[in-house]
């Protein structure tokens, strides 16, 4: 009931047609990414996550953790699978080669990072933390620090722990109380509590470095005055071995919704006496410094959606094929399998469309690190820098909600049975539900979105996507079979335009109209942002049918798909724009009276 099987073929048709992945092993820093090797690493990744991460999935949701003598424990079975996980190198996949990892670009990390999530997305939280640590060490701590801490995350013996928010500030970040006080050997003693620290505490791996938010004495009030702290949870001696236990400790595991065998700990801090911590960075800085991991995390967070919701929908579409119940309604046909039903039909094709476009368009933003961190050419990196920053936000606020969607989808396809614990369909609802929250709401991405992206720079950046988006839709427009999606592409430009040119104009009088209506305008580039991309895999698979006439199914299969977006998904658009344009009178006028 609970097989998964690695959406291989999609993943390397996305990676090589659309990513561009043999153009970025070309990058001076990824000789080594090359076709030969992303397929050897897709295929093994398929192989664990399938063999070992997906039977643990529901011992995970089923057994959950526990604390016993000040330890947390986690499920069944799942001790072991980390130690094969580390000694697979699954860890490193992504961290540079002078720390022993294996330094492979963002978008081949992506698609194995999907399978992980896809197969057990709560024992999956856990790697990840150790990469946007990592980053965070390389881009601010000292050389000592780096040293201390990279190497020993870079192979998973340790840990990551990311400790932001407290009891009272939730993602106002500027109200933590946290302290740290100067000791006389250089280190620091920190005092105070964390909530909902993703693996704060667990008994995978000998140690779990914490990077935390914390004040200096005298520090200024509000986001100046956060400074940044490695602590440890055992204190590492110059050796690099493990010393005695730190004074933090998790007091209590969150009973949630869902992700059960993730442990969710509130974290507490100097109880007998000031936990060791060491300061990253320079003073005031924690939170320039920690949203290098908090970026990080949100494209993660984005792919644990678009992996919820394909696993969701390979459930759906299996119980669809082998359900038999009512008569077809077009031939008569009695005792037909539901998958023979048009509604049944339709909610498969909404959540197929929906995985894959927003798939689509995570690897390729993925993709477009690569070339900003690495391109030769200053003005090509920062082309693709640009593009990624105003992107970023809709891929993680926009793919969450339809993976929320998507999961939704595969309990109704089930209809009675969905709602049963029984058949697996509930947990990835209840496990998915939380992707719009953490690492930022979707509201919060969305005013990130308006304010930073398309406000800062009179959206500049937001026409240099404008104007890749129309050079798709051209492409279009001269093939015949495809004019639809042209057309499409074209109207749905003329939207993005005219809500681009609302918001500009009314953000100076009225900043609360374009606010109120944030969100709607993230649904709106999502969803014209995912046509670009259905509409581009549909060019290249006509493309490829007289090139490839051993896979005419598939390929027929990809246009399809982007036809049905371009009908069904598409229309949307002009929803979110009139949305958008009426949220700031019905929310803040009509809505006063109405709470």
């Amino acid at each position: 009931m609970n097989e998964y099987t690695a959406p291989l073929r999609d993943m390397q048709f996305i990676l090589s047609h659309l990513v561009g992945i043999d153009e970025i092993g070309r990058l001076p820093a990824y000789e080594d990414a090359i076709r030969e090797v992303l397929n050897a690493i897709l295929e093994e990744a398929g192989r664990f996550s399938e063999g070992v991460l997906a039977p643990l999935n529901p011992v995970g949701d089923a057994e959950g953790c526990r604390r016993e003598d000040g330890i947390v424990r986690t499920a069944t079975g799942w001790k072991e699978a980390y130690s094969q996980f580390c000694d697979a190198g699954w860890v490193g996949l992504r961290m540079p080669m002078q720390y022993g990892g294996q330094g492979l670009p963002k978008a081949m990390s992506a698609p194995v990072n999907e399978m992980w999530f896809a197969a057990n997305m709560a024992f999956s939280l856990l790697p990840p933390m150790a990469a946007g640590a990592v980053d965070t060490l390389l881009r601010a701590a000292s050389d000592e620090l780096k040293a201390r801490f990279i190497p020993k995350l870079t192979s998973g013996q340790w840990t990551a722990a990311m400790d932001l928010t407290e009891p009272s500030s939730g993602s106002d970040l500027g109200t933590i109380r946290a302290r740290a006080e100067p000791h006389a050997d250089g280190s620091y003693r920190l005092f105070g509590q964390k909530v909902f620290i993703t693996y704060g505490d667990h008994d995978l791996a000998e140690n779990v470095v914490h990077l935390v938010l914390a004040r200096l004495p005298g520090a200024p009030p509000g986001a100046r005055g956060t400074s940044m702290f490695v602590v440890p949870k055992h204190l590492v001696l110059p050796d690099g071995t493990l010393g005695a236990r730190n004074d933090l400790n998790c007091i209590s595991l969150e009973d949630k919704l869902g992700i059960h065998g993730s442990p969710t700990c509130t974290m507490s801090y100097g109880d007998t006496g000031g936990a060791v911590g060491y300061l990253v960075g320079e003073p005031g800085r924690g939170l320039e410094y920690i949203f290098v991991m908090v970026n990080e995390s949100r494209f993660s967070v984005a792919l644990q959606a678009i992996a919820v919701g394909d696993r969701a929908y390979q459930k759906a579409l299996a119980y669809a094929r082998t359900r038999i119940q009512g008569r077809n309604a077009i031939t008569g046909e009695p005792g037909v399998p539901i998958i023979r039903h048009p509604d049944v039909k339709r909610m498969l094709l909404a959540m197929r469309a929906r995985v894959m476009s927003s798939r689509m368009l995570a690897y390729c933003s993925a993709g477009w690190v690569d070339r900003a961190e690495n391109h030769p050419d200053g003005e090509t990196a920062e082309h693709y820098r640009r593009l990624t920053d105003l992107v970023m936000p809709v891929v993680k606020g926009w793919s969450t909600e339809l993976g929320i969607e998507v999961a939704s989808l595969g309990i109704q396809v089930h209809g009675g049975a969905g709602f049963i614990e029984e058949t697996g369909a509930a947990q990835y609802l209840r496990d998915v539900r939380i992707t719009t929250i953490y690492e930022g709401t979707t509201g919060i991405q969305a005013n990130d979105l308006i304010n930073r992206k398309v406000l800062r720079d009179r959206a500049l950046t937001l026409n240099i996507l404008i104007g890749e988006i129309g050079i798709t839709a051209r492409q279009a427009l001269d093939d015949g079979r495809l004019a639809e999606l042209g057309k499409g592409l074209q109207h749905s430009m003329t939207i993005l335009e005219n809500a681009r040119d609302w918001i500009i104009s009314r953000a100076k009088a009225a900043i609360g109209d374009v606010l109120a209506g944030s969100v709607s305008f993230l649904h709106l580039l999502g969803t014209v942002c995912g046509a670009w991309q259905m509409t581009r895999a549909a060019l290249v698979a006509e493309s490829l049918k007289t090139e490839e006439p051993s896979n005419p199914v598939y390929l027929e299969g990809i246009i399809e798909l982007a036809l049905y977006y371009c009908a069904q998904v598409l229309p949307e658009a002009d929803m979110h724009a009139t949305m958008m344009k009426t949220a700031g009178t019905a929310v803040l006028t009509y809505a006063e009276e109405a709470f």
